[in-house]
């Protein structure tokens, strides 16, 4: 994959990519940091994480970044594509001893230019409410680790509420919090409210109000993250178990579960209308998870290493005519609705605005692409598209759009068929950009059976060897790689359990430690849940499910990549280094020549 703009090493860091919509370019004079610019030295910290909030401030300037970087966190003004705030002038700096934040949130509702709420967490387990604009310190939360001793994964504001907060913590439990409210003076007592598979919740018991409200502990292991519904009721989880739990958050019921092919999952997302969940982790793999089937509807393969951002874009929405579909259970309004974003998102009002005009003046549906992101610890970004032969794949093939082969998973060839499947793409960049042909072979598949390729969006190239020889472009040292190859034929299962046998049996163990022994076993315990789990709905065969390839699969750092947040005119990663990085969209760059004028520019000049 040579770099754009004439690159030739596979390690070099790309500075721009293309999409279908354009060419995304790394903006230098708007990067954020430590003042001194200096990669941090990220050995034993925590994740750099970066946090956005809109102040409406009637200057123009109404957005502020947070970010923390080591013992330090830092408040500046965001200036998007423009040229970054005067680095050695951050608005608030805070240095913290003894702990290191870890992740922090500012409430939205009560944001004004002259105040900001905003939570921050703690590796050692306290919450701390801040104002960075006026300064203040409001209240310190947990601040004798009487409620829980471990770190806090993950914090945020509970949507919709001036003062109602959610922690997370590494020992697998979650804490409401009410910002009015005391932790009191000893540890909280608690009395079971519900309990579930997996999970339970309870309320503390006090004679007067006093934090936290509930506790969730959820899962096996650390919470590593949560993510509410853009509706605000619903909870996706996302556990070192490897289990994605989903909960209607006031009523503390269990929704739909899945379980990842491999490891603990590091991050979830839900997109902008609340119907998928994409999660990531430690399987090197994106999952994309239906909340309304409560089923796994594809998996993304393009990340070399653990997956730690995911995210979606709801700017990018592709909205096309469509041929009206020979067959569909349901009325047009019941398509129309399974497919309209959520209103009131103001970032995508041009593309909801296309959508809902055609959905109001003719009766044909249109075709809806869901963009995400992801970033993962191979300092790659990926882009994803999950279109409409994965998102309804009883339409007619007539309908399908582009980056997807025709062949679906619900649909597998007659038995004795020779099926030939082909991916276009319109990318302009020409990356992927040649039609992938590949033919298999059915033969001797049962009518019921799936076929002997994987359905694939954005295709990976794959070898039509019914023998499951090894594919040339395959990530070869990956866990993917490993793990991949268990589904796609049971002769190769077998071998695979012939090798983990004679790999991992007691013979072989060279250590004379029990502690060793004792890994091995435990080792050995989760390999048997895995197995239980691994074809089923909760966590399907690789080749039950489509496979996406990413659009964009770009090496854009020299460290770990920690931070993606898609924005209206760019978007924004950060890696463990320390440096936060503005990427313009198609188009947006532009912007930049209009305000080289200093007297039209906040900042005075911009390079």
């Amino acid at each position: 994959m040579a770099a754009e703009g004439g690159g030739k090493e596979m390690n070099e860091i790309k500075t721009q990519f293309t999409t279908r919509e354009g060419v995304y370019k790394l903006l230098t004079h708007s990067e954020y940091s430590r003042p001194n610019r200096v990669p941090f030295n990220s050995q034993g910290s925590n994740p750099v994480k970066v946090s956005f909030v809109n102040v409406n401030d009637q200057s123009g300037n109404g957005d502020r970044i947070c970010f923390n970087v080591g013992r330090e966190l830092y408040f500046y003004i965001y200036k998007g594509v423009r040229k970054a705030a005067d680095l050695s002038k951050p608005i608030d700096k805070r240095i913290y001893k003894g702990t290191q934040p870890t992740c922090h949130d500012f409430n939205p509702l009560t944001a004004t230019a002259e105040s900001v709420s905003l939570l921050v967490g703690f590796s050692a387990g306290q919450v701390q409410l801040i104002d960075p604009i006026k300064k203040e310190t409001s209240k310190l939360f947990n601040e004798e680790r009487l409620i829980d001793k471990s770190r806090v994964t993950c914090v945020r504001w509970v949507p919709g509420s001036e003062s109602l907060f959610l922690v997370a913590h590494s020992s697998g439990s979650m804490y409401l919090y009410n910002v009015e409210n005391t932790c009191g003076t000893t540890a909280p007592h608690y009395q079971l409210l519900k309990q579930g598979e997996n999970y339970a919740v309870h309320t503390c018991k006090s004679k007067s109000a006093r934090n936290p409200l509930l506790r969730w502990t959820v899962g096996e292991g650390a919470l590593n993250e949560f993510a509410f519904s853009p509706d605000g009721k619903f909870l996706a989880c996302a556990s070192q178990d490897g289990f994605l739990r989903v909960f209607g958050f006031d009523a503390a019921e269990l929704h739909g579960t899945m379980k990842s092919y491999f490891g603990g999952l590091l991050c979830v997302c839900w997109s902008p209308d609340g119907r998928y969940i994409v999660a990531g982790g430690e399987d090197d793999l994106v999952t994309v998870w239906s909340f309304s089937d409560c089923r796994v509807i594809a998996r993304g393969h393009g990340h070399k290493s653990w997956v730690s951002v995911v995210a979606f874009d709801h700017c990018t929405t592709s909205v096309e005519d469509g041929d009206p579909p020979a067959e569909f259970s349901g009325s047009d309004e019941d398509f129309h609705e399974q497919i309209h974003f959520g209103a009131g998102r103001d970032r995508a009002n041009s593309a909801h605005s296309r959508l809902s005009k055609r959905n109001s003046t003719d009766s044909r549906p249109v075709s809806v692409t869901y963009r995400f992101g992801s970033v993962g610890q191979d300092t790659q970004l990926c882009l994803w598209d999950l279109t409409e032969d994965i998102l309804f794949p009883h339409l007619p093939l007539s309908r399908t759009r582009t980056h997807t082969n025709v062949m679906s998973a619900t649909s597998p060839p007659a038995t004795g068929q020779t099926t030939t499947t082909v991916s276009t793409t319109t990318n302009p960049s020409g990356t992927n950009g040649k039609d992938n042909v590949s033919n298999s072979s059915s033969s001797g598949n049962p009518a019921n059976s799936l076929p002997g390729t994987l359905p694939r969006s954005n295709s990976l190239p794959h070898s039509s060897n019914p023998a499951g020889g090894s594919t040339p472009n395959s990530h070869t040292g990956s866990s993917i790689s490993k793990f991949a190859t268990l589904s796609l034929h049971d002769s190769r299962k077998e071998r695979h359990e012939k090798d983990h046998k004679r790999n991992h049996s007691m013979g072989h163990i060279s250590s004379k430690s029990s502690d060793k022994l004792n890994q091995l076993s435990s080792s050995r315990t989760a390999k048997a849940d895995a197995a239980k789990t691994l074809g089923t709905t909760l966590c399907p065969r690789m080749d039950e499910v489509p496979l996406l390839e990413p659009l964009v699969c770009k090496k854009i750092a020299h460290e770990r990549l920690t931070v993606l947040i898609f924005l209206e005119d760019c978007l924004v990663t950060a890696c463990q280094e320390g440096f936060v990085c503005t990427w313009a969209r198609p188009g947006k760059v532009g912007l930049l020549s209009s305000q080289n004028n200093p007297a039209n520019s906040p900042s005075g000049t911009v390079v």
